[in-house]
């Protein structure tokens, strides 16, 4: 098969990607009896154009991060399993800690967790958290940032954000995501919010990810953390054990809620 066109052995290669999911170079070599230095400039190029993910001695099927609806809509998703997370996100909260919870719908049920806990200063970019918050008014303080409102996922962004994220600190961070890989970390198709999330993520040393198993093992379009930056995932049994065990090897504290 050496005498294939380069387009057409690239080709080739993704559609063994597709039923594999994993290639090694030395396969690839073989299988089409061309050398591995063809090989890896192959792979090279195919990741270059977002086609494949490269890893050590081969490459790795993107899987692409399914769309969401709006917050709104989602909340009305996966009710059990995101109720279970949030509960067990909510017994990493301390009474007295200054925390950021970002948006989300899992974030809405986790907040709804948290309402209990005596003397929260909980930081916000979200609308609808403000609002599941409003029952620690007496007990706690939530201070919401200023700017452009994102209407399908009622959260606040841009450099007005900005601007009040770096007035404030807090002890850990309490997110959801997209998407969450091994390779590629934490990724999101909302390039807009990508900004913002990096600034949030500079106020805290701890941050801790909501995802159900749906959103792990994906990759979306803009990059805004490496899995290493992560401190504690929670998230539920529907998670693949495979890659529960890749982020534990990077240094990941996981906590499965069941």
């Amino acid at each position: 098969m050496n005498d294939l066109l380069k387009e057409e052995r690239q080709q080739r290669i993704l559609e063994v990607l597709q039923e594999n999911k994993r290639v090694t170079v030395p396969e690839l070599s073989k299988r089409f009896q061309i050398s591995e230095v063809t090989v890896r400039r192959d792979l090279a190029e195919l990741a270059a154009g977002g086609h494949v993910i490269r890893a050590h001695r081969g490459a790795l099927v993107v899987v692409p991060a399914p769309p969401e609806p709006p917050v709104v809509q989602r909340m009305g998703l996966q009710q059990t399993g995101k109720g279970k997370i949030a509960r067990a996100a909510a017994s990493l909260v301390e009474d007295g800690d200054t925390i950021f919870i970002g948006s989300g719908s899992t974030m809405a049920f986790f907040a709804r967790e948290i309402v209990g806990k005596k003397r929260l200063t909980v930081v916000t970019n979200a609308l609808n958290i403000a609002g599941e918050l409003a029952g620690l008014e007496g007990s706690g303080t939530i201070i919401v940032t200023g700017g452009v409102l994102r209407l399908d996922e009622l959260s606040l962004l841009g450099h007005i954000t900005d601007l009040s994220l770096a007035e404030v600190r807090y002890h850990k961070v309490f997110m959801g995501v997209q998407a969450l890989s091994l390779e590629d970390g934490w990724t999101t198709d909302h390039l807009p919010e990508v900004a913002t999330t990096r600034r949030i993520l500079l106020a805290a040393p701890s941050l801790i990810v909501l995802a159900d198993g749906s959103k792990l093992g994906h990759t979306a379009a803009a990059p805004i953390a490496p899995l290493s930056r992560v401190h504690t995932l929670v998230t539920d049994d529907s998670a693949d054990e495979a890659f529960l065990a890749g982020a534990k090897a990077k240094g990941v504290n996981v906590v499965v809620a069941r």
